[in-house]
């Protein structure tokens, strides 16, 4: 084959540290447009970016140029640094050390944009610990309940 061809879908979701709800009205939206530009900065082109008091979800096309784990060491440091800069209130910001990632059928992209648009309805009835178990479960990932939330 002549050239590199690639083409992945990826959702990635991560929680606060100790699943604080910290991210509030006030920079829930400023956040999810600054995630989605450190997606652009690294080549992963953001489609959708949401989430909820305690959690982000990032659905990108992931670049072929990075790593997963490079990928998400710079949107958790970059981003970690500039909630921090938003005032006082979020001096002790932090993310939760694990992440999920996990890829996506091309057919499948409208279903997680929706999902991701309804975070907020969403967990009026399902916590984060209950949606991160469903996510580990669909995709048959092993986990350690133990080990999982710390």
């Amino acid at each position: 084959m002549g050239q590199s061809l690639s083409k992945v879908y990826v959702h990635i979701t991560f929680s606060t540290k100790n699943r604080q709800p910290i991210i509030d009205t006030e920079i829930e939206n400023p956040l999810y447009e600054y995630i989605g530009g450190i997606c652009k900065g690294l080549e992963c082109n953001p489609v959708r970016i949401g989430g909820y008091s305690d959690h982000v979800h990032i659905f990108c096309i992931l670049s072929k140029k990075i790593t997963q784990m490079k990928l998400l060491e710079e949107l958790k440091k970059q981003s970690s640094i500039w909630v921090k800069s938003k005032g006082l209130k979020y001096h002790d910001f932090y993310w939760q050390d694990g992440y999920g990632i996990f890829s996506v059928n091309p057919s499948e992209v409208e279903l997680v944009v929706n999902y991701i648009d309804g975070q907020k309805e969403h967990h009026s009835k399902k916590s984060f610990k209950d949606e991160l178990r469903a996510f580990l479960k669909k995709y048959n990932v092993d986990f350690d309940e133990r080990y999982i939330w710390n």
